[in-house]
């Protein structure tokens, strides 16, 4: 069946054009009357199909992007504060950003719709970051500069999802295939096939491993870059995204699928992936326009919104409370057939930063699991003991004068610390010192800030007060050789730093110069992984090999070690949907 002619039929000649925009179907139109009053026929074909429609002004209508931009400013509260209006206009689109989205919207969507009867633009909003991020300015470049290519690109992919459909068939079979992260941490990637599917949930990659042991076996017959329809990411950590961009370096050129929030991410980590590579003097796996290319090839879902990925697998995200922008993918299978969860990692416990994950789903029968901390001996302490505890291993540290080194994941970790170390100082339960924020930390920060709708209410509703954590005063970032130079030689402080696991990065600097200080501290808060250093000064090493202005030098570790378990993004086994944390 051709859906887009069986819709166009239904409409009589008030529709010029109509396409895909990934499953979605978009009609363009140059009836000014119908574009502003034919709701009422599009909801009624929507409800045969039961596929999203959108409708939206063919580009000869439009009004001039000068006159509308100007309407746009003249119909927007002042207070909302746009700091910036984008137009696409191969898609008839107009981007408006803001601080306070919340008035660009409107009550019920009455200021939105007021722009769209005005100009006859389709408006979509974004908020501002608190914190300017370089990184999503970036992104939306490279989006916006391909455009064109994009709706091309998004056509294509609607195309394919359409060419066998068929609400009445039935599927037979799905097989999965691990290619990675089966009884390991790293490198988590699956392969799923049907009889007409081929897809891959995550690609990641081990980074405390060496040699080929760091990434998946792609290198088996059923698996083919030719063959395969679409990528699904769970989250942007490198363990389960840090291989993608390499995958269009080989020739991949259909659509990754995942929050907005996860392209962010991993496009700033793909970055410093390739910037680790040089510093320690290797060649990287991919460059910068491979990362733009899984940019442009990227289709961006939020949480609990439904859409078509291939003819027979229906995708929807779920908050997994792990990161931000993290995600439980569940696939509906072979029209109902089947329904799959595919977890990625996920935490049930409440954190500072997010909500726990969610644990209720319309239907599920086969569950693919994480099981990081799934042993007898994984069971969590309670949430305030953990935090008790690390606050006065902070605190003993300050008062000997010496430096605390807390080597942290840029994406999750490092926020969840950087909340509990401001909620400290604010209350009194430290005593202010500095605390300098090392590394792509800050970056990451600035996407937190973009992203506040995927955070924890608390969090949120502190953003959208002006009363954003992540910018308080207790807070310095250290951007240059010189100020971390000057860290090092000052007093008492406090350092995040990535990497987590001491294998690259500012926290490998830090180390070097605070190790032989036994007035110091490292505290490790996330997990390390077997072969890297942050895992060997964990288990009490107490010298190692390390360059110093390219000369080898033995570094002796004298500070104290300390190990916080209780702060994972990970579930415990004593947390379940069932039994809430302590």
């Amino acid at each position: 069946m051709d859906i887009l002619k069986n819709i166009t039929d239904q409409l009589h000649g008030d529709v010029t054009e109509a396409t895909f925009e990934g499953a979605n179907i978009v009609l363009y139109t140059e009836n000014i009357k119908f574009f502003k009053e034919g709701e009422g026929k599009i909801k009624s074909i929507v409800d045969q199909i039961k596929k999203r429609i959108e409708l939206r002004a063919d580009q000869k209508i439009l009004l001039e992007k000068e006159k509308t931009d100007a309407e746009i400013r003249k119909i927007v509260p002042q207070d909302a504060e746009i700091t910036d209006i984008i137009f696409d206009i191969q898609r008839s689109i107009v981007v408006i950003e803001a601080k306070k989205p919340g008035m660009v919207i409107g009550k019920q969507g009455s200021v939105l719709e007021e722009i769209k009867q005005t100009t006859l633009w389709t408006p979509q909003v974004q908020r501002s970051s608190v914190i300017k991020s370089k990184i999503t300015e970036n992104i939306r470049e490279v989006l916006y500069a391909n455009n064109n290519y994009r709706r091309k690109f998004l056509n294509e992919i609607g195309k394919k999802i359409y060419k066998e459909w068929n609400p009445e068939k039935v599927d037979e079979w799905v097989r999965l295939t691990f290619l990675g992260g089966a009884r390991q941490v790293g490198r988590s990637c699956i392969l799923l096939q049907t009889p007409v599917s081929k897809i891959l949930l995550d690609c990641g990659i081990d980074v405390a491993a060496q040699n080929s042991e760091k990434f998946p076996y792609l290198n088996i017959p059923e698996f083919s870059l030719d063959q395969l329809d679409a990528i699904i990411i769970s989250h942007a950590h490198l363990d389960h995204v840090g291989l993608l961009p390499y995958l269009y370096k080989m020739g991949y050129k259909g659509p990754v699928y995942m929050t907005p929030p996860s392209r962010d991410i991993a496009a700033l980590l793909a970055l410093d992936f390739i910037g680790v590579a040089y510093k320690q003097a290797s060649k990287p796996l991919f460059d910068s326009t491979d990362i733009k290319e899984m940019v442009k090839h990227s289709i961006c879902l939020n949480y609990n919104e439904v859409t078509d990925v291939t003819p027979d697998i229906r995708l929807t995200f779920y908050n997994s409370g792990h990161v931000l922008g993290g995600a439980l993918v569940h696939l509906n299978i072979g029209n109902g057939l089947h329904n799959l969860l595919y977890t990625g990692d996920y935490k049930y416990g409440r954190s500072r930063l997010l909500e726990p994950a969610v644990a209720s789903f319309p239907r599920v029968e086969s569950v693919i699991t994480e099981s990081t901390y799934g042993s007898k001996l994984d069971s969590f302490p309670p949430r305030k003991e953990t935090e008790d505890k690390f606050i006065e291993i902070v605190r003993k540290t300050i008062e000997r004068k010496g430096k605390v080194l807390i080597p942290e994941l840029g994406l999750g970790r490092a926020q969840e610390t950087m909340l509990i170390l401001e909620d400290a100082m604010s209350s009194g339960a430290l005593k202010p010192v500095p605390i300098y924020i090392d590394g792509m930390i800050w970056d990451i920060n600035a996407i937190h800030t973009a992203y506040p709708d995927f955070l924890s209410n608390k969090v949120r509703s502190d953003v959208f007060q002006d009363k954003n954590p992540f910018v308080s005063e207790y807070f310095s970032r250290v951007g240059s050789p010189q100020e971390r130079k000057n860290v090092i030689e000052g007093g008492p402080c406090i350092v995040l730093a990535t990497s987590g696991m001491l294998v690259g990065g500012a926290s490998v600097e830090y180390f070097r110069e605070f190790a032989s200080n036994k007035d110091n501290c490292i505290i490790f808060v996330c997990y390390q992984g077997m072969g890297s250093l942050g895992r060997q000064v964990q288990d009490g090493i107490k010298e190692t090999r390390m360059l110093v202005e390219n000369r080898e030098e033995i570094i002796k570790v004298e500070m104290e070690v300390e190990t916080i378990t209780g702060f994972s993004a990970h579930a415990g086994r004593n947390v379940s949907p069932t039994r809430p944390p302590s």
